[in-house]
């Protein structure tokens, strides 16, 4: 409820701010933010040739294309003329997202058809996990740790397993896994959720921890940098790790004390202590490697996991053949079973997906988007805060909405300022350390049909901002 009311403030804000660009007389266009794609000049006016400054129009004219280019204006893009049919089409900077047709276009082929695949795949095992008994098993072992922080969740249930399955994958940089899993978690908690079209304590719980994306390898990030040309790509990794977790820490306790949760549990200090423990060893051993032992390293772990997952999901299910054969069926059947419950999955899904991406488009082609981080930036920078910080906030501000946008802010900032300036690392860490929340909530609700979704949104946002801070003092103390 709280997230359909911000996106209609979003829709209309962003309507209200083409209309009145539209009609007041300044330079706009209507066509890019409905028809426009990613990295395309936007065109922002169109013009006589005689409405032009007599410079413009002289060197258009002598200019064997009848096109001229003014590098690096006020805007600090480039500003193109072209001479066609009769008029000059001015065109100035790149347009930042795709407009809303692209959009529902790029949700469906290149958003959910691989999400659906992936769903597919990931699906099937895990059927194999549940019939086999060794997602039951799983969940007996871990049941003491969940029970204290899902109190709501029985013992031994099944969500426990998946749960599990969904935080290693994140922690391991499997994003490709990690969705299907977190799926089939919410599913499985929506079973025992009294209220169907509420979200209930364990999902909002399971829902917030994801905000800080706590992650071991962020590879992605680290394959970024290299292909920039970073000194030492993987110096990013150690900010990354402490920032994520800081954050997850912070998720847990803000509705840990909103749920009332007992912390005082020594199960779940042991747990949150060998956690620690365990990633301190690893960064001890990752920072005792030499920059091709580091990259070697943090490229094949995540990897090797996955098929180590894979290949025991396989085993356990072939070596307890009989529990397949007591149900009826076998554990290729199984497979193909699960698989179609993953593609039922991502269909379900899509028009969230959509609709959210339709909205985070809108909001950013009509300009709002550029106007807030503008004057957050301002704002600022007239408290103090050194410029290198200031010039990567929109990477921070944009990762709550999009990947893909964000991702392109960090690159720019990776280009403009200097891939190992502080303003490119902040900007890595800001992409590694924190979650695409609006994304998240509307794929991971949207999959069990949930309407209100509590105080999933403003605790996932709160974190999100716990994440940049904590970035921030990071970085400034790494670099």
């Amino acid at each position: 409820m709280v997230l359909s009311r911000f996106w209609l403030v979003i829709f209309i804000s962003s309507i209200i701010f083409v209309m009145i660009a539209l009609f007041s007389g300044n330079s706009y266009s209507i066509d890019y933010v409905l028809n426009g794609k990613k990295d395309d000049p936007i065109l922002v006016s169109e013009k006589y040739k005689e409405q032009l400054p007599a410079f413009i129009k002289d060197s258009i004219d002598k200019a064997p294309d009848q096109t001229m280019v003014i590098n690096r204006d006020t805007l600090n893009a480039d500003t193109t003329y072209v001479f066609s049919n009769k008029t000059v089409k001015i065109y100035s900077g790149k347009q930042k997202s795709d407009g809303l047709l692209p959009t529902c276009k790029t949700s469906l082929f290149d958003i959910i058809l691989p999400l659906m695949a992936y769903l597919a795949f990931f699906c099937g095992l895990m059927e194999l996990l549940i019939i086999s008994g060794a997602s039951e098993k799983l969940a007996r072992k871990l049941s003491p740790l969940f029970s204290k922080v899902f109190p709501s969740v029985p013992k031994n249930h099944e969500s426990i397993s998946y749960m599990t399955l969904n935080f290693a994958a994140n922690f391991l940089g499997l994003d490709s896994a990690a969705t299907p899993f977190g799926l089939k978690a919410m599913e499985s908690l929506q079973e025992i959720n009294p209220d169907k079209d509420k979200a209930s304590d364990a999902q909002i719980m399971f829902m917030c921890l994801h905000a800080a994306g706590l992650t071991l390898i962020p590879t992605s990030i680290i394959g970024y940098r290299a292909a920039a040309n970073a000194a030492n790509p993987a110096d990013v990794m150690l900010p990354c790790i402490i920032t994520s977790f800081i954050g997850t820490i912070a998720a847990m306790i803000i509705v840990g004390i909103r749920q009332k949760i007992n912390f005082k549990s020594a199960t779940l200090l042991v747990a949150i202590m060998t956690i620690i423990a365990a990633i301190v060893g690893l960064l001890l051993y990752i920072n005792r490697l030499d920059l091709i032992g580091k990259n070697f390293f943090t490229a094949n772990l995540s990897g090797l996991m996955l098929i180590l997952i894979i290949g025991f999901t396989l085993a356990f299910s072939f070596f307890h053949e009989k529990k397949f054969s007591e149900k009826s069926t076998t554990v290729f059947d199984t497979f193909v079973n699960g698989a179609r419950n993953g593609l039922t999955t991502g269909v379900t899904i899509f028009p969230y997906v959509m609709g959210m991406l339709v909205a985070i488009s809108f909001f950013r082609n009509s300009g709002l988007f550029e106007i807030m981080s503008n004057g957050i930036s301002f704002a600022f920078s007239n408290i103090g805060v050194s410029k290198e910080i200031t010039d990567s906030l929109p990477v921070a501000m944009l990762r709550p909405f999009s990947s893909s946008g964000s991702r392109g802010f960090m690159l720019d900032a990776m280009n403009t300022y200097g891939v190992d300036s502080l303003t490119g690392r902040l900007s890595s860490i800001f992409q590694c350390s924190a979650e695409t929340t609006f994304y998240v909530i509307a794929v991971y609700f949207g999959s069990v049909k949930i309407k209100n979704t509590r105080y999933t949104l403003g605790t996932m946002l709160l974190v999100d901002l716990i994440c940049v801070i904590t970035a921030i003092f990071v970085a400034s103390w790494f670099f």
